[in-house]
């Protein structure tokens, strides 16, 4: 018995890693085996609703190479035909249509998500209101965009964003897309520069292993940062995510051993 299932894992884990290879090269190089794996992992939470979307980042591979890979986990029975391919200005990423548009709806009903201004202009960062008007008209857009991709079936090609996005904050929309509770903002018509520059951060990464992957490999699911001066101010946002992520985790046995650390940085400039 124990035999069998080792068996079965290692096939999983190979046929993950077959289509990453086949489907992902960038030039003529392919994804690593590790590299393989990590992504598989990640794949898998996005498939799991552990989070919402994945941002595509493992080589300069193109959104059509990205749905040519889930085309072939999915047609391999490896991840839900309902996972869909979107490009967002040039980027690619992996979105679970219903748990991405049920992470944005809930900017309109709760503060599940805190929104820090970071305008070049400003002393220091601050708290603001996620649905000011320029947030509000992009996450409207955005939730249009969202139920109309769970409307759609196995997608052959990518879902390419229109003209609409070219005005859209990337750096705030990547951080509702992936299920971040902290996302930051500045007025991209005034400056791309924001005043994080010397700020401590306090980072949180939360990781996992894959069951699949006998090496136990972890894997990082989140990784974000909240300055340190307004902790206190988003402590109730960052508990419940954290609480919501640990009750989704203990809803599957697809990946183990959750790890939710914390550790402050400053760095002399912050591209966002």
């Amino acid at each position: 018995m124990v035999c069998h299932v080792t068996s079965a894992a290692m096939s999983t884990q190979e046929l993950f890693v077959a289509a990453a290879r086949k489907c992902l090269s960038a030039g003529r190089k392919p994804l690593s085996v590790p590299q393989s794996l990590d992504l598989a992992a990640q794949v898998s939470a996005v498939d799991l609703g552990l989070k919402p979307a994945l941002l595509y980042d493992s080589n300069s591979a193109s959104a059509d190479q990205v749905q040519r890979y889930l085309s072939s986990l999915q047609s391999s029975q490896l991840v839900s035909k309902s996972l869909l391919t979107l490009d967002l200005n040039g980027n690619a990423l992996v979105v679970n249509p219903v748990a991405v548009r049920s992470r944005v709806e809930q900017l309109f009903h709760d503060s599940s998500v805190a929104v820090i201004d970071v305008c070049h202009s400003l002393e220091k960062p601050t708290v603001t209101d996620p649905l000011r008007g320029e947030l509000r008209s992009t996450t409207h857009d955005l939730l249009l965009l969202l139920r109309g991709l769970e409307q759609l079936k196995e997608a052959e090609k990518p879902h390419y964003v229109g003209e609409k996005a070219e005005d859209w904050n990337l750096c705030t929309v990547f951080g509702l897309l992936l299920g971040f509770p902290i996302t930051y903002w500045f007025d991209q018509t005034k400056s791309f520069e924001n005043c994080l520059a010397m700020t401590p951060l306090m980072v949180t990464t939360a990781s996992a292993t894959w069951e699949a992957d006998p090496a136990g490999h972890r894997c990082c699911l989140y990784s974000f940062s909240v300055p340190a001066g307004l902790l206190q101010e988003t402590q109730s946002t960052l508990e419940n995510w954290r609480l919501c992520l640990e009750e989704r985790f203990q809803q599957q046995n697809v990946l183990k051993d959750l790890t939710v650390c914390q550790c402050t940085v400053t760095l002399p400039s912050v591209c966002l």
